[in-house]
């Protein structure tokens, strides 16, 4: 998720273009689902039998569920339905919401909310993918050399904190080689069951769904319960949505028919067919797929591929902030750029550190891949069931389809996401309650901001002053005149900002040139390059600005300041000064939020990051006015 945007445009793709593409598609939009057949098949199976017998019957039946939950799921529901759903190129949740915004207007909360608990379900799944991912991978040692077993948690931490120790230094020196990388892993798996396959291809009895529908009616709970783990075979779908816009439709579509669904049908199939002749290797399937002399090379390579599929979500952890910040579901946090050329390739210190703790806790409190996969599923499955909603009403209302017909095309998918959520709930005291309380309270934190930004807001309009009225004033005044431009930024452009009253009533002073600028972020990806900036006279001494920025770009003031002098602004960095407020809050008894929510509010207030850095602007530039407001 941390690859070079590139949007897809009306003209067709060059042929090299296009495979380049589809290369990076496959190291980093299918490094999560590409690892699940580590763990999908044992543990499916190992909820099947509850500790009793495996049979032939429950391998078919399982291999069934599996084969078309990858099927309907990632094919038919993602591939060729949800990637029409997008927003200028972008796909994912927030993308959605930003879609309908448009659609309704951005005040409907319904929208909100859906987008709101779709991100914060994602974080929920980018906490557990590097934990099992990587546990699941150096497991394999233990096949190895049973005396590897109690080094297998400390090596584990060691390569998750060396993960999140090296983001600081950015991706893009090591990216170009997660695709050749991922490719090398698919052909190896591919390989791997088909080897199996051809020994024994009475597995292939699978593809009938009479078998799976059959295994589920016959077994009960045991039955839901290996569903629940069934849904570990299509995680990581969520990506070929949420990545669309750093390599565009036809080369996901390309690497998931071509490469990365072949590949997984052929390792499970041969998966099922090796345990169809000895049942009694469920301890570890996929690595027991290859002769001893392949284990420790084959787990070398599991390793590498799990690292790449945990950078996958944490890059996407990082763009998902940033998108959200950008919406205004969360407070300002420091941005970094760690490639000059890769527009994808940020990082987001506070979101890596606290990610850190979060998977080095859960490390620790589950100690096994197995463990986690009972919390692995119900994050995963309500993001799905959110984005099936979305979906529909993307149908109705964007694409003008009647609502019956949009109702009856994403039914089916619904349902299959609704049934896999009931099952993975089943296990929520077994530690699907994980995703599920990250998801709640970073849901919370998003609704607390949401709703005291707005009242903040509503309190500074009511004591703003007409910006008409106030130049009208200062143009006939005899203030004192200091050379120079001054910039003061204002969410309305139509008010005096605060910092400039504040400088009039306390330095008593005015600029020769003053900017009123107005920085606004759109519900596109990224605006068009005509529709960037807003350039207005108003007077001799002052100019309206407005710059414009998609919620998946940088906010940059000093270079869509730099643009405008083409229109006349009289701006040049090194000579301007940025004016910003910098408001302190104080708790209010009379709040329009209970007194909890508030001092929340008053928390994430403080703990966001300062305006300069978000803007980029330069601290010696920049010139901060405090007030103080009661909320």
């Amino acid at each position: 998720m941390s690859q070079t945007i590139s949007l897809e445009q009306p003209a067709p793709r060059a042929p090299s273009r296009l495979w380049t593409l589809v290369l990076g598609s496959i190291g980093v939009v299918y490094g999560d689902i590409g690892t699940s057949p580590l763990y999908a098949l044992k543990e499916s199976l190992t909820a099947a039998t509850a500790g009793g017998q495996l049979t032939e019957a429950m391998v078919i039946g399982v291999m069934s569920l599996m084969l078309w939950a990858l099927t309907i799921v990632v094919t038919l529901k993602y591939v060729a339905l949800i990637m029409r759903a997008d927003n200028h190129g972008e796909g994912g949740t927030l993308s959605l919401m930003a879609l309908l915004q448009q659609a309704f207007g951005r005040n409907l909360f319904f929208i909100a909310a859906l987008g709101m608990a779709g991100a914060a379900l994602f974080y929920g799944d980018a906490i557990i993918t590097p934990a099992i991912s990587v546990l699941s991978a150096v497991e394999g040692l233990k096949l190895v050399a049973p005396a590897f077993d109690p080094f297998i948690l400390p090596l584990s931490l060691i390569v998750i904190v060396g993960l999140f120790v090296v983001q600081s230094r950015g991706t893009a020196s090591v990216a170009a080689w997660f695709g050749p990388i991922m490719s090398v892993w698919f052909i190896v798996i591919a390989l791997g069951g088909a080897v199996h396959l051809a020994g024994n291809p009475a597995i292939l009895a699978a593809v009938n769904p009479v078998y799976g529908v059959s295994f589920l009616v016959s077994h009960g709970q045991a039955g839901l319960l290996a569903l629940g783990a069934v849904f570990l075979t299509v995680t990581g779908a969520e990506a070929l949505y949420a990545d669309m816009g750093h390599f565009g439709k036809r080369a996901i579509r390309l690497a998931w028919l071509a490469m990365v669904m072949p590949a997984l049908l052929l390792n499970y199939l041969g998966q099922g067919a090796l345990l169809l002749a000895h049942p009694e290797k469920l301890e570890n399937p996929f690595f027991l797929l290859y002769p001893d002399w392949a284990l420790l090379p084959m787990v070398a390579l599991a390793t590498i591929a799990t690292i790449i599929a945990s950078q996958a979500v944490i890059s996407g952890a990082f763009s998902l902030t940033q998108q959200a910040m950008q919406l205004g579901l969360l407070p300002r946090m420091e941005i970094r750029r760690t490639s000059e050329t890769e527009i994808g390739q940020i990082y987001i210190p506070r979101i890596n550190w606290l990610l850190l703790v979060a998977v080095l806790y859960i490390v620790f409190a589950f100690r096994s891949s197995s463990a986690l996969a009972s919390a692995y599923g119900v994050a995963v499955t309500g993001t799905m069931v959110i984005t099936s909603i979305m979906a529909f009403i993307v149908m109705w209302k964007c694409w003008q389809w009647k609502a019956p017909w949009a109702a009856l095309t994403i039914a089916p998918f619904l349902a299959v996401d609704l049934i896999f959520l009931m099952a993975n709930l089943l296990k929520i005291f077994e530690g699907g309650w994980l995703p599920l309380a990250v998801g709640l309270s970073l849901m919370l934190l998003m609704l607390t901001w949401r709703r005291g930004t707005r009242i903040l807001a509503g309190i500074a309009g009511a004591n703003e002053v007409g910006l008409a009225d106030f130049i009208a004033m200062m143009e006939t005044s005899s203030i004192t005149r200091a050379p120079g431009t001054a910039v003061f930024l204002t969410g309305n452009p139509q008010a005096t900002p605060t910092a400039l009253l504040h400088n009039i009533k306390h330095n008593k002073v005015l600029h020769t040139h003053n900017i009123i600028l107005t920085v606004i972020t759109e519900d596109t990806p990224r605006p068009p390059a005509g529709d960037r900036t807003s350039v207005k006279r108003l007077s001799e001494s002052f100019t309206a600005v407005i710059l414009r920025f998609g919620y998946m770009e940088e906010a940059n003031v000093p270079a869509g300041l730099a643009a405008c002098r083409r229109q006349g602004v009289p701006f040049e960095l090194m000579s301007a000064s940025f004016f910003l407020s910098r408001r302190a809050l104080r708790p209010s008894r009379a709040s329009k939020m209970p007194r909890w929510q508030d001092r929340l509010f008053i928390l994430l207030a403080r703990s966001s990051d300062d305006a300069s850095r978000y803007f980029h602007i330069p601290s010696g530039r920049a010139v901060e006015i405090g007030t103080q407001m009661v909320v």
